[in-house]
């Protein structure tokens, strides 16, 4: 029996095959509208072998686009002698880097037999057999090769479409896969999700803002159908448990005051949606762990909560409702990105949260928070280097300051300052005044520092936190990371990488 090699998204340098793969055939039209990529097909016909290909397979391409890097992405599709191959599909980089490869899921020949045991009909008739409710089947299931990892081994398969209606009136339109020699199920999936819908909002913070919302039947939800499913959820003052979802009959939520329960909700239903598209649409990265999948929003933790934190273990930012003396609640636009990019660090460099790590990891969601409320531009809360200033009441006026970070009294802003027992939010304020001065120029410690601009340092922070940085961190590092980093971005000769070697050197970090 032939043994399947699979692997889950693993990139593997393109070597050459022996004797190549001339007989693969292309589709000569795509998905996309987009020209045929010559160069990742000839890679393809040249060492095709490495997915297992041959003349039994050919391939067609879904897309194409090219990075800031230069690095040009090619996805494909799959077919077995002119069957479709689902979870066939793989990606070629080709391009400027030397590191040319293929991303795919199957990586195996595929030796299966075309000859089907059942008729589109009996599979057809073994697929009602799973429905739990009437359906309709449409007629002249397709055969196809279904190769996702849920099977040890690709299967020949019928997809059978069936339509339906769900208890709540939502229309159905499901994709059930039948083994075509057994009639065993293997898979289903629905093709209408939930719908999304347009709501709007009166927040405690952000103002009258529109919302991402669901309509489930004849109620509308705080659930993030574009985001991943993303939920925000009433924690009811309780300190255990996941939260109800938010839920009514209109899509109309908060009047703008703390005593309307939905008022922080809003704010954090839209700082989650705001965070997801400044990661999507800045950096490419599809939602804050890069699968897809959302994370969810708690608020109205405890009674009285001055914090908001977030938790690796449920995926999700929590969100207390502050004391009315010291704090309002804490669901601001800076505080929902700083939580959310607690989630990204985890997924990415995973800095371990003491020490010199731990102040990085804290600088990070300080970055990206105020790289969040830049991005969103709301008017009632505009992009400034301040953390927290729209939760305090008195004192400072903030929580921190990335301009000044010794203004808040406790902040470091050198390196020569810190101390292994110094808190991380303290420490935080090295890496902040260092992407202040990148991002704005100013002068520190005699050293003076020309700004590159806050899109170029938020970009050169991202590319080193996913790609240079570890679990271990130190701030020497770091600054190590961001020049390698800003190499890959803009070169090393650059006013980019001169800059950035500066504002290292201006917060002593030599």
């Amino acid at each position: 029996m032939r043994k399947a090699l699979w692997l889950a998204m693993v990139s593997a340098a393109l070597v050459p095959a022996c004797g190549g793969n001339d007989l693969l055939a292309v589709d000569a039209t795509s998905d996309d509208g987009l020209a045929i990529s010559e160069k990742a097909v000839s890679l393809i016909q040249q060492r095709g072998g490495q997915l297992g290909m041959d003349g039994n397979d050919s391939v067609r391409q879904r897309s194409r686009f090219v990075d800031e890097q230069g690095q040009e992405h090619v996805r494909f599709e799959r077919l077995y002698r002119g069957l479709p191959v689902l979870g066939g599909d793989f990606i070629v980089h080709t391009g400027a880097r030397e590191d040319e490869s293929i991303t795919a899921l199957l990586a195996s020949s595929l030796t299966i037999s075309q000859r089907p045991r059942l008729t589109p009909s009996e599979a057809e008739y073994a697929a009602h057999k799973t429905f739990d409710a009437a359906r309709s089947v449409q007629q002249g299931s397709k055969l196809l090769v279904y190769a996702l990892p849920a099977e040890p081994e690709p299967r020949l398969a019928y997809e059978v479409i069936s339509t339906g209606v769900k208890e709540d009136g939502t229309p159905s339109i499901l994709h059930t896969f039948i083994d075509a020699d057994s009639g065993r199920h293997l898979d289903a999936y629905d093709e209408i999700e939930t719908g999304a819908a347009a709501g709007t909002g009166r927040g405690i913070h952000n103002g009258a803002v529109s919302l991402n919302t669901n309509l489930n039947g004849t109620k509308y939800e705080l659930l993030e159908v574009a985001h991943g499913s993303s939920q925000t959820l009433n924690m009811g003052n309780s300190t255990s448990g996941s939260g109800v979802l938010y839920s009514k009959t209109s899509n109309d939520w908060g009047d703008g005051t703390a005593a309307n329960t939905e008022s922080a909700a809003v704010d954090a239903h839209y700082g989650a949606s705001k965070t997801w598209d400044y990661y999507q649409n800045v950096h490419g990265r599809n939602g804050i762990a890069g699968d897809g999948k959302g994370a969810n929003s708690r608020v109205h933790y405890g009674s009285k909560y001055n914090n908001a934190y977030w938790t690796d273990s449920c995926f999700c930012m929590t969100y207390g409702d502050g004391d009315g003396t010291q704090l309002r609640p804490l669901v601001s636009l800076d505080v929902a990105g700083h939580e959310m990019s607690h989630g990204v660090t985890s997924r990415t460099a995973a800095l371990v949260y003491s020490g010199e790590s731990g102040g990085l990891n804290e600088a990070t969601s300080d970055i990206f928070g105020t790289a969040v409320e830049f991005y969103a531009a709301n008017a009632s809360d505009p992009g400034d280097y301040l953390i927290g200033e729209k939760i305090m009441i008195g004192g400072k006026g903030f929580l921190r300051n990335m301009k000044d970070p010794t203004a808040d009294g406790v902040s470091l802003d050198n390196y020569a300052k810190f101390k292994r027992s110094t808190d991380v939010h303290y420490s935080s304020g090295i890496a902040n005044l260092f992407f202040y001065l990148l991002s704005e120029g100013g002068t520190k410690a005699s050293v003076t520092v020309t700004g590159i601009g806050r899109a170029k340092a938020e970009k050169i922070w991202y590319k080193a936190l996913t790609a240079y940085m570890t679990s271990g961190t130190t701030f020497k590092a770091a600054r190590t990371a961001t020049l390698s980093a800003t190499k890959d971005l803009y070169g090393a000769t650059g006013a980019e990488y001169a800059a950035v070697g500066k504002a290292w050197t201006a917060v002593g970090v030599n």
